[in-house]
């Protein structure tokens, strides 16, 4: 199945959006950095063959979401290991 170039971008921005406010929101950023993840695996399977113009957007989003889900994983490390 392929997408066409306005879907892709607009995967791309919400993979931005996503990833960007995931990474300010505690707590909720860990449901939106999975969904910048989505979108991000989205546009990479189905939108192969062409240019997107969108494409620096799509792997910071990809990229914030990741160290959301990064920090997200140390805090919860550090909760754990100091509580014991």
């Amino acid at each position: 199945m392929t997408m066409d170039r306005i879907t892709a971008i607009k995967y791309s921005l919400r993979a931005f959006g996503c990833g960007l406010a995931g990474f300010f929101l505690p707590g909720l950023g860990v449901i939106l950095a999975g969904y910048a993840l989505l979108c991000w695996t989205r546009v990479l399977y189905r939108y192969r063959s062409d240019w997107n113009p969108a494409s620096a957007y799509l792997s910071w989003g990809a990229g914030l979401a990741s160290l959301t889900i990064l920090l997200t994983i140390l805090l919860a490390l550090s909760i754990v290991v100091s509580m014991v």
